[in-house]
């Protein structure tokens, strides 16, 4: 580009760009450059090849701001009461289902019903009646109600349903918190989310889809004998964070020799490239970068056992995610592990009368205190 073009397109462009500085120059081609304008204006940019990010380790941009930026200043002890009772009469008068009843639809293979939300608490061992030792992962279900259902005609026409929904079949969406806490540790916003149902601001949400006739009305509690022992799930939870890490840890390199001269190369990765037909680096080549904190789905696991007085699962293998992180628990997609029977559909409800078994484990483990040896 000449000096006289680049003068020219200067000129063109200063209403927006120079203003008066350029005023006294006359040209007389007043046409815009689309190649200048295009250099500052990015609203017909395409991008073709884009290196979209892997992970986000942020909420999105939609979600309402959760916990308070700024904390108020000191309460005295008497006002720290007087917002307790507050809390208290306000979120006491809700009841455990709204006054909503709650019918039992009928079971069907193509049904899908809800998922938990539930803290890994760490391993433990079971032994079966073989004398095989089995890891199995424990699963607290944690304080889990129904927030809110979005029928499947209102959530088709939102921005994520549009995404989940690809296929013709109808499914709604099923609000679940976990853990509630005191409303004053959130914003007004995300205490709004749970207006609806009058249950106290819970600190973990999650969407699971269901078919219309596994619609729960909010305020419906999810237990641990929600499953049953035997049955496959599903485990949906984020890996465990290692920040920036080198090629041997990250992707099991050998690294470099330890002697015999070597120096500054016992755990660096090598070549990356090549110098001759394709001189570059290609994509996906395994480098040093950031480790973990990716959403990971284990399925197929078996539930081995249920104790459904403290709310605990006990899952055959290992799940995503470190001791003490949360994650969430549902039925498998796997065609050949799907339910043969019916499941507690919708969800399990408590019996009106009688006491049901405190603990249930899978035939095949050895019950402690019976004889494990027979003459």
């Amino acid at each position: 580009m000449t000096s006289v073009t680049l003068l020219r397109t200067l000129v063109n462009c200063k209403s927006f760009i120079c203003g008066p500085v350029l005023s006294s120059v006359t040209v007389q081609s007043p046409v815009r450059n689309p190649l200048f304008v295009g250099l500052f204006f990015n609203h017909e940019q395409v991008r073709e090849m884009s290196r979209v990010k892997r992970r986000h380790t942020h909420p999105p941009y939609w979600h309402h701001m959760k916990n308070v930026q700024k904390k108020n200043d000191p309460l005295s002890s008497d006002n720290q009461r007087f917002i307790r009772e507050i809390i208290e009469d306000k979120y006491s008068s809700a009841s455990p289902v709204k006054g909503v009843e709650t019918g039992k639809a009928e079971w069907t293979p193509k049904s899908r019903r809800s998922g938990v939300i539930a803290r890994n608490i760490g391993i433990y061992p079971l032994w079966q009646k073989d004398g095989s030792r089995v890891l199995c992962t424990l699963l607290q279900v944690l304080d889990n109600h129904v927030i809110r259902y979005i029928p499947p005609a209102e959530y088709k026409s939102t921005l994520i349903g549009q995404k989940a929904l690809k296929t013709k079949k109808e499914l709604g969406c099923l609000v679940v918190g976990a853990e509630a806490t005191r409303p004053d540790k959130f914003t007004r916003q995300y205490c709004s989310l749970f207006a609806e149902s009058g249950l106290m601001p819970k600190k973990r949400l999650a969407r699971f889809l269901v078919t219309p006739d596994a619609a729960l009305p909010p305020c419906t509690p999810l237990t641990a004998s929600h499953f049953v022992v035997g049955q496959a799930v599903d485990v949906y939870g984020k890996t465990i964070e290692h920040g920036f890490q080198g090629v041997v840890k990250r992707w099991g390199f050998k690294g470099g020799p330890a002697s015999h001269g070597t120096t500054k190369f016992h755990r660096r990765g090598g070549t990356i490239g090549t110098g001759r037909n394709k001189a570059r680096v290609w994509p996906g080549q395994k480098m040093p970068g950031h480790m973990g904190s990716e959403r990971r789905v284990m399925r197929g696991l078996t539930v081995m056992r249920i104790n459904s007085k403290y709310n605990v699962i006990y899952v055959k293998g290992s799940v995503p995610g470190a001791t003490n992180s949360t994650v969430q628990l549902f039925d498998t997609f796997l065609p050949t592990r799907k339910f043969k029977k019916a499941p507690p559909f919708p969800t399990h409800f408590p019996p009106e009368a009688g006491s049901e078994q405190d603990d249930v484990s899978h035939p095949s483990l050895h019950t402690f205190g019976t004889p494990s040896i027979a003459h």
